[in-house]
């Protein structure tokens, strides 16, 4: 069989890529599950009958007096910032947000005995999961609780809802359905709302309001909770400086008023926020808009006492409401809680009615409750240092000595010692929440190790990648030594312990089979291949591994992970400028000119006519140009972190749903639109160039129409998105089946699209030709033999008149006689065969684009532009070089420069679509385009957040093979003449095709430059890794580094899915244009 129909190396490819990629993640899963621990439980609950040492005998000990409330209502508005609850009469021109609840103002100027207002500080992570377990069970939520945040499970550790439950309280709950997850069948009855649809101001509100009056003036409930929403909705939708948000707070307001006109003389009324909101209106962070909301505290009965100014709070941490509650209504504080009761609702001591608690009977209680914690935790967890637990259990022993005696003496309204009750609260709580950060020390040093073992084989793998396909049973060895080795672990484990524990098994399982590819590759080296391993390994010590070290050195630094859009784009353009400055220093640059009087016969003849090389030099000048301006306009699409100070996020990153200058909102319109256009236009317009739009097969009409109507239903998407509600009152219920419509026309367009190219990406344009053409055909030059209708760049550069020396080959053997006539030669001219490989895979690329934006904000539309130029610019000036430096006569291999610029800019363009490594900047809007309504389950919002998140990771990753089609695309006419001077009129559009010439130099290439780029990737994750575990304890660990980790896992888990895609695509390919070969041969033969 003739090399025109032979095949990739498909296995080996895949194979070799599936493996390096899973030993990645297996050392990520180690790390991860080793830094990111939850804290150990105490499934213990309290008990009003607990006593306070073994062997006392039952008493109410920690229910002691009468509760001072029978009932209680309990108002969450979310995401309710202290700034929206202070009222401040001297403020003239209010913001949208402020002065909206005048109701809290003036309950507090004229009754100042039956009411407070405090800012309410939560701990971070700021999301309603953990902030709901955090001021129900008293405990402090751990970092790596965020990821359930929309998956929330039952909460098992002891907690107020069910305290009320054990003492025969009815609670009755209204609003947002995670709290029915968290504390299901817990209610006395439950009327929940679906929370998840951040677009949905008014549904969960507007249930709220049907049944709370109702409940209130009715006598089954003691416990009232309420969970309203649309503020929080509001600020995710709109931001808090909006109109919206206005008439939103004026409802709460007009909410409070009405409850408290309800309220008997014994219930208590709290009114707080979960959390705060940035001024985008996001949250999850820990900085102080997002950390600090309000609680106002009422009662229509007086509850606090005059002249107590030296034990207001200033604020109130949110884990103090669940002993205040507690103490308030007679039930046990909960187990676990640390928090601390808020003295203002307590009497002094000798002021309190008969029965009820004083501020240190209260504190007592409290600090006694801790204490046993505090021991019982130490018995189980032994993660508090033993010093600090010494000195907290002395600290205890003490005020115990001192409590009983005071209360002996009847000294117990003494300052110090309620001064000292309140220091050893606050010092458990400090000890616990620094403590509470347990890591296991072991698994992050076993995944650091297969982290590091994973970097050596990727860069092995990407040297020796012609080797490895050739031999094609490394992979089968390590697999089978992997599986053996898991298996191991696992019995070793049952026998010695009883159970196995998988993280080890899998550590058995990647360590082994690493160490043996880098043993086998080491053996397998003879003295020549050494030599060629150290120059492949020089060739990587260049200005690209120096950029490369650079870029993972900034993450070990909080001001340059802080500050990462600016540096990144800093490196990449740094790389971009090293391209010429490097070509120009071997004299490759400018065409060289000879003064010499030598004769013309003894002067080195250039690799390229000056006019070619001339051409290629303003080819990468100009390309450089577009590189910079890209990278600089790119930095006007950047969002802002919370430690940036002065900052201000891009105007593009807002909605135009959010916008209410109707000429702004008209502008950024008409920008998203033409940006669109022109991206679209792009793609097409370079495949019409090469002669693919000529065919007829479905991925040509993809390109010819899903492709256009796929970007024309995303530009009328935005039209009606961004419509104001109040616009078209009358059209509403169009409007509304318009946002649902167009999007999911626009999904099916660009899944029909996507799935079209894949089973058929051939875009090859077949003509036969009669006699008489061929005989006039062949009186012209090779390059003008097109047809009409062809356009004139594809006559010039892009025609394939032939089906090269191969098929004459396969011709040869009887199929065609070779020796007759010129008018009995392949009577075939081929259209875009040059760019066979590159086009479906552009047209790929940027259907996935489209597809991409659509869940970004319309602004982002010229973002997703300069992506695509800096894409196409990155491309040409690796294109120039190869051609200048001449570097592809040899063979197939990609530099590590373009590669390490392609990783780069895939970084860049994170942050330059309004990203950022922290949980406030996620768009969880992407999770309800075409999904106004809500979702049934997770994982198709996960899916459309996650796409929306790492866009650029998955159009770089994809696109990643081009890097070794397009110098071959871009190879100029007389270097491919040179390389063949006996068939010079055959070989002189090959362009592409010639990678067919030998398809396991191919399949060597597409690894090499596969394994490159996962490489680079996987250097910044092993390089967060080592940040995370080194500042393990540094202070801005959570803030920073951890987030920094989980976003840089996750990029790095989406690349790898993103280039296997773009591999396998490339294979599919060369699939089809197998097949294609095998099809021609025998028709023209006929």
């Amino acid at each position: 069989m003739s090399l025109c129909v032979s095949r990739m190396r498909w296995f080996p490819v895949l194979s070799l890529l599936l493996w390096i990629c899973s030993v990645f993640l297996c050392g990520l899963y180690l790390f991860v599950g080793g830094f990111l621990l939850v804290r150990v439980e105490v499934n213990r609950t309290s008990s009003c009958l607990d006593a306070l040492f073994p062997g006392q005998e039952p008493e109410r000990d920690f229910c002691r007096g009468q509760p001072r409330f029978h009932k209680a209502v309990l108002l969450i508005v979310d995401a309710l910032r202290i700034e929206f609850a202070r009222f401040d009469p001297n403020n003239t021109s209010p913001r949208p947000f402020e002065n909206k609840l005048p109701v809290l103002g003036e309950t507090l100027s004229s009754e100042p005995s039956h009411s407070r207002l405090y800012a309410f500080r939560a701990d971070p992570p700021t999301t309603t999961m953990q902030r709901i377990k955090g001021f129900t069970t008293g405990s402090l939520p751990t970092f790596i609780d965020v990821g359930n945040n929309f998956a929330s499970s039952a909460i098992l550790e002891d907690n107020l809802i069910q305290q009320l439950g054990q003492v025969g309280k009815r609670v009755v709950f209204m609003g947002d359905d995670t709290w029915e997850s968290l504390y299901p069948k817990r209610f006395h009855r439950s009327l929940p709302f679906p929370s998840f649809n951040v677009k949905d101001l008014h549904t969960v509100d507007d249930g709220i309001l049907q049944h709370i009056y109702s409940t209130l003036e009715g006598d089954d409930w003691d416990v009232l909770v309420a969970h309203f929403l649309g503020v929080d909705h509001c600020g995710h939708r709109f931001g808090p400086d909006h109109p919206a948000m206005a008439d939103k707070l004026s409802q709460m307001d007009r909410v409070i008023r009405s409850v408290m006109r309800r309220l008997q003389k014994d219930t208590l009324l709290v009114v707080m926020g979960d959390h705060g909101m940035t001024d985008t209106g996001d949250h999850g962070g820990e900085s102080q808009k997002e950390t600090d909301a309000a609680i106002f505290i009422y009662s229509p009965s007086p509850v606090f006492q005059k002249q107590q100014a030296q034990l207001e709070p200033e604020v109130v941490p949110q884990t103090d409401l669940v002993p205040t509650l507690a103490l308030l209504l007679g039930i046990p504080i909960p187990y676990s809680s640390v928090g601390q009761v808020l003295l203002p609702l307590f009497p002094p001591h000798g002021q309190s009615a008969a029965g009820a608690l004083s501020q240190q009977e209260a504190l007592w209680i409290n600090a006694k409750q801790v204490n046993r914690f505090l021991e019982t935790y130490s018995s189980v967890a032994k993660d508090i240092p033993p010093d600090a637990l010494l000195h907290l259990r002395t600290q205890f022993s003490r005020l115990s000595s001192e409590y009983l005696s005071a209360s002996r003496k009847g000294l117990l309204s003494s300052p110090e010692l309620t001064s000292s009750l309140q220091d050893y609260l606050t010092s458990v709580r400090d000890t616990c929440r620094a403590t509470w950060a347990k890591f296991n020390a072991f698994k992050m040093a076993a995944g650091l190790l297969v982290l590091a073992l994973a970097c050596v084989s990727c860069l092995i793998l990407s040297e020796l990648s012609l080797t490895l396909i050739k031999e094609n049973d490394s992979i089968k060895s390590c697999s089978v030594v992997a599986v053996l080795a898991g298996v191991c672990v696992a019995v070793a484990q049952m026998l010695a312990r009883g159970f196995v524990e998988v993280c080890w098994c899998v550590f058995g399982a990647a360590l082994s089979s690493e160490l043996l590819f880098i043993w086998k590759t080491y053996q397998a080296k003879s003295p020549s291949r050494k030599v060629a391993n150290f120059r492949s390994l020089r060739g990587f010590l260049t200005p690209a591994a120096f950029i490369l070290l650079l870029r993972c050195a900034s993450l070990l630094s909080d001001s340059y992970v802080i500050a990462e859009g600016r540096v990144v784009t800093f490196l990449t353009l740094s790389l971009a400028l090293y391209v010429p400055i490097h070509l120009n220093w071997h004299g490759l640059l400018l065409p060289q000119t000879y003064d010499s009087p030598k004769p013309s016969a003894v002067l080195p003849s250039p690799a390229l006519p000056n006019s070619v090389a001339r051409k290629e030099a303003n080819t990468l000048i100009a390309c450089l140009v577009l590189v910079v301006g890209s990278a600089f306009l790119s930095l006007f699409f950047h969002s802002c972190r919370e430690e940036q100070g002065s900052c201000q996020p891009s105007q593009f990153l807002a909605p135009l749903s959010r916008m209410q200058d109707e000429k702004r909102k008209n502008l950024h319109y008409v920008l998203s639109v033409c940006a669109l256009a022109l991206y679209t236009y792009l793609i097409r317009n370079w495949m019409r160039s090469c002669g693919n739009l000529n065919a007829t097969s479905i991925t040509v009409f993809t390109a010819n129409w899903i492709f256009p109507l796929s970007s024309v239903s995303l530009a009328l998407h935005w039209a009606v998105s961004g419509t104001s509600e109040d616009s078209f009152k009358n059209l509403s219920e169009l409007i509304g089946l318009a946002q649902v419509a167009l999007p999911r026309a626009a999904y099916f367009l660009l899944t029909t699209g996507l799935l079209l190219i894949w089973l058929d990406p051939l875009t090859v344009f077949i003509k036969h030709k009669s006699s008489a053409q061929r005989l006039a055909s062949s009186r012209l030059p090779p390059r003008y033999r097109a047809s009409i209708g062809i356009s004139p760049q594809a006559e010039l550069h892009h025609l394939i008149p032939q089906i090269y020396q191969e098929m004459r080959r396969s011709l040869d053997d009887g199929e065609l006689n070779a020796g007759a006539e010129e008018d009995s030669g392949p009577a075939v001219e081929a259209y875009g065969l040059g760019t066979v490989y590159s086009a479906p895979l552009l047209l790929l690329c940027g259907v996935l684009g489209v597809g991409l934006l659509l869940l970004h904000p319309e602004g982002m539309a010229l973002a997703f532009l300069l992506l695509l130029l800096e894409m196409g610019a990155v491309l040409h000036i690796h294109a120039s070089a190869v051609n200048l430096s001449r570097t592809q006569a040899g063979g197939f291999g990609v530099p590590w420069t373009p590669v390490v610029l392609w990783a780069l800019a895939a970084t860049q363009f994170f942050h330059s679509t309004g990203h950022m490594p922290t949980f406030p900047s996620i768009q969880w809007g992407a999770a309800f385009v075409g999904f106004p309504g809500g979702h049934t389950g997770t994982v198709l919002p996960a899916t459309l957040v996650t796409l929306n998140t790492f866009a650029s990771h998955i159009l770089f990753a994809v696109s990643c093979p081009l890097l070794l089609l397009w110098p071959l695309v871009c190879e100029p006419q007389s270097s491919r003449a040179a390389r063949s001077s006996t068939d010079a009129e055959v070989d002189e559009a090959k362009m592409e095709i010639r990678l067919r010439d030998s398809p396991v130099h191919f399949s060597s290439a597409l690894l090499q430059l596969s394994t490159r780029y996962l490489f680079v990737h996987g250097a910044q994750v092993f390089a967060s890794v080592c940040a995370a575990a080194i500042l393990r304890r540094h202070l801005m660990v959570w803030k920073v580094f951890a987030p920094k980790l989980m976003f840089e896992a996750s990029a790095f888990v989406v690349s790898c899915v993103s280039l296997l895609i773009g591999v396998t695509f490339v294979l599919r390919t060369d699939s089809a244009v197998s097949r294609w070969f095998k099809r021609l041969v025998p028709d023209v033969s006929r």
